[in-house]
């Protein structure tokens, strides 16, 4: 058996089942936006099984991306845990076969406490289905494995509907990333937004720094006392006319069998990428990465005069989420 052969095809089975999903995206869907934007209050999502993993996951996504939400779980809903309701509060159901007792039992109590009911449904003539007000159709013909039995492509399409779902939200609400930031005051993600370059980067004599002129020589040693990865070739009056690079270092080693004559502005890049001060770590590392060669420092230059004030790395930014 080719295992990886095996492994692809069931990434393409989901594939094609989540985009068949989108193609099917209808009223139904606008109507299920509208009717969680006319609320003021929460979210509930409910499920079982692989696919309450997919409506916890939904939860947490709603409520980090400006609408908040709430996983109850089916069974608990009927022992008190149906005092998380207020009123009107909307409800998004989730099942692949739409016959799930435990929610289908759920739906009387839900109608007294005036809930909308949103399904993300396997079946849109089921049961559940005809109790819905909303029915987003995540139907998929067949799961990836060869035996059709193991939640795969359906709980695929469930989560991509519900993360179309909560990001068509997310924009209709106009959440910025400052917003993101606020929801995420832990983690790197959420360090990311809100630290700028200014916070973390390296300045003074902690950079090589170096003129074009400077024997290529001296730079490497100004580079080996100050291992940023890099060193700024600035002008006289320090703006930043390039930058070398351990990898531009390489390179003339291999280009050149004698560097003793080299200069720095012989081996560096000129008018390399730079990124401001005030920007954040989330900008620089889009910067950094989302790129055909990616790098790894970045000289941090007055946008105004194009004065170098320091260099970021890639290591400052993660890193600053470790010690934070």
């Amino acid at each position: 058996m080719d295992i990886v052969r095996a492994g692809r095809e069931v990434m393409e089975t989901e594939a094609k089942a989540v985009l068949a999903a989108a193609q099917r995206l209808d009223q139904q869907f606008l109507r299920a936006v509208d009717a969680i934007l006319a609320h003021r209050g929460k979210v509930v999502v409910t499920a079982l099984g692989k696919s309450g993993r997919v409506g916890e996951k939904l939860a947490a996504t709603l409520s980090s991306t400006g609408t908040p939400a709430v996983f109850l779980h089916p069974v608990e809903a009927s022992h008190g845990d149906l005092g998380i309701y207020h009123r009107g509060d909307p409800t998004i159901l989730i099942s692949k076969s739409g016959t799930t007792s435990e929610l289908l039992r759920l739906v009387p109590q839900l109608r007294e406490l005036g809930s909308p009911l949103i399904g993300i449904l396997g079946n849109i003539t089921s049961p559940l289905a005809r109790c819905a007000d909303i029915v987003l159709d995540a139907s998929v013909q067949a799961e990836a494995d060869p035996h059709n039995l193991t939640p795969s492509a359906s709980s695929s399409v469930a989560l991509a509907l519900g993360d179309a779902l909560a990001i068509a939200l997310m924009s209709a609400r106009r959440f910025m990333p400052e917003d993101f930031a606020r929801n995420h005051p832990g983690g790197q993600l959420g360090r990311n937004l809100r630290m700028s370059v200014l916070e973390v980067m390296k300045v003074d004599d902690q950079i090589a720094w170096a003129s074009a002129d400077d024997p290529l020589k001296q730079v490497i040693i100004a580079m080996t006392q100050r291992p940023m990865g890099a060193a700024c070739i600035v002008s006289e009056s320090g703006n930043l006319i390039g930058l070398v690079t351990d990898g531009d270092l390489r390179r003339a080693l291999q280009i050149h069998d004698d560097i003793r004559g080299l200069r720095a502005g012989d081996v560096m890049t000129r008018n390399p990428v730079t990124i401001p001060p005030e920007a954040t770590l989330h900008d620089a590392l889009q910067v950094m990465e989302n790129r055909p060669s990616q790098i790894s420092v970045l000289p941090v230059t007055d946008p105004v005069t194009g004065r170098c004030l320091g260099l970021v790395r890639l290591h400052d930014i993660y890193h600053s989420g470790i010690m934070s």
